[in-house]
């Protein structure tokens, strides 16, 4: 019997079509698409790309999120920032469903909103709470300001921030009707009940007051009289980078989360690792887990994440290249198991082989003083360093090459559906169908997001579906 391939196994539903769109409406046709001028800019929501989880009941059903709003690098009057495109749009996810008939319908939106029931926005954060001096310009490419009839001015009129504002990135869907949306600046796990208010926050800021409204599935405030807080090292995370994905445990017990790239820890030296970290939070207990993850390059990012039981996980791991841009693009599915890892957080100080390891308040475990980003940013070899102090990644194993399995043509893969037949729902982020370009003059412009180099194709929001299968194990 002739060997089935990996592309042979993806599965078909009824009339289903890989890369099969999602639904959309234009939010905004007023501005110039910068790569053909005699066209309107279109706006897009769209969105729905940065995760997405199974709806716990219905098997055709799942959500989708998006990230903070249209929005696109920009240098103005006050530094470098980004320009919100729509400065009042509010982060949501919606719910689709995959139809017999092989198409797909949005059955709801639901937006996001701060404990008294008030929207949010993707506004950055004061610097206290997760603010990383990202300074916010509104679609004219003025300074936001907290009084936005007056001038900007540092100290009389200073710039406008929003402490309930998020940059949403992974999401978990819970049994109980609930999700948790984790974000890449704070980073913040923010809990929302199934109408979108939120009902509890986990960061790694011990003073913010919002920590101490903590809700798990057996309906506690705190664990054990203190509120859950993150180690103080996730606070170096790189700007951007954040906590990109998260997923609940099938028991509904454990958050597990994971950081886009390498942090900022304890600055920019750490940023050249090929290391990034895996977070366990035990909503039962408060017991908080971390674990190392070995990316294939520094240039890649880990984007996505879905449970399989309490141990495995599939991950997602790319490098954000347009296919159709660059044949050396890679888009890897990972089966990933933290059963045989090193729960660094339980390491202490202690001597061996020449090394000095050692727990530090504000960057965590350190080799000779150094953070382990640092460690492993001066030379890559340092992973067999640490494999002699006994500090294990996890383990992964490539189960699906989404290039050599589907016609994937996107940059961004974020999405990731674990249905119930084992099957995995694969969406891109298509970034409300907008990027930002530098023009000749070093000036900021907007166009529609294109994948090819010609600028004919237009990016959208799609769904491909996979079966995993185990390729070969990844040391």
């Amino acid at each position: 019997m002739p060997k089935t391939t990996l592309k042979e196994k993806i599965i078909t539903i009824d009339n289903f079509i890989q890369g099969s769109p999602l639904p959309f409406n234009v939010l905004d046709n007023q501005s110039i698409n910068a790569a053909y001028p005699d066209r309107k800019l279109e706006i897009r929501n769209g969105g729905f790309g940065s995760d997405a989880a199974a709806h716990p009941t219905n098997p055709k059903q799942f959500y989708v999120l998006t990230d903070r709003g249209p929005n696109a690098d920009f240098v103005g009057s006050a530094g470098a920032g980004k320009r919100f495109l729509l400065p009042s749009y509010t982060p949501r996810i919606g719910l689709f469903e995959l139809q017999n008939n092989g198409q797909i319908t949005k059955i709801k939106e639901i937006l996001l909103k701060d404990a008294n029931g008030k929207p949010i926005s993707g506004l950055p954060n004061p610097k206290a709470f997760g603010g990383t001096h990202e300074v916010p310009y509104d679609a004219q490419g003025n300074v936001m300001t907290v009084h936005p009839n007056l001038p900007f001015d540092e100290v009389t009129n200073p710039i406008d921030n929003d402490i309930n504002g998020l940059d949403p990135e992974g999401l978990a869907a819970l049994q109980d009707g609930s999700f948790w949306v984790s974000d890449e600046y704070g980073p913040h796990l923010v809990h929302y009940n199934a109408d979108g208010v939120e009902i509890g926050r986990i960061n790694p800021f011990a003073n913010d007051v919002r920590n101490n409204v903590i809700s798990n599935v057996m309906g506690n405030v705190i664990i054990n009289g203190k509120p859950i807080v993150l180690p103080t090292e996730f606070i170096n995370r790189r700007a951007n980078r954040g906590m990109e994905s998260l997923t609940i445990t099938p028991d509904q017990s454990t958050l597990v989360g994971v950081m886009e790239s390498s942090m900022d820890n304890p600055d920019k030296s750490g940023r050249g690792s090929s290391l990034t970290r895996i977070i366990a939070i035990n909503l039962l207990t408060g017991q908080i887990s971390q674990y190392l993850y070995r990316l294939n390059s520094t240039q890649h990012v880990v984007s996505g994440i879905t449970a399989i039981n309490g141990h495995e996980f599939y991950v997602i791991e790319h490098d954000r290249k347009f296919p159709m841009q660059d044949k050396q693009a890679q888009k890897h599915i990972y089966k990933m198991d933290i059963n045989a890892a090193t729960d660094i957080s339980a390491i202490r100080e202690t001597s061996q082989n020449n090394y000095q390891l050692k727990q530090e308040l504000v960057v965590g475990l350190t080799v000779n003083g150094d953070t382990l980003e640092q460690f492993v940013s001066k030379n890559n070899e340092n992973w067999q360093a640490l494999e002699k102090l006994n500090i294990k990644p996890i383990s992964k194993t490539l189960v699906v090459d989404v290039l050599k399995s589907l016609d994937y043509p996107h940059d961004k893969l974020e999405g990731l559906w674990l249905r119930q037949d084992g099957s995995l729902g694969l969406l891109n982020d298509d970034d409300f169908a907008i990027t930002d370009v530098t023009m000749a003059d070093g000036s900021n412009a907007l166009e529609q997001k294109y994948l090819d180099s010609k600028k004919t194709i237009e990016d959208a929001n799609r769904l491909y579906i996979v079966m995993p299968e185990t390729v070969k194990p990844i040391k």
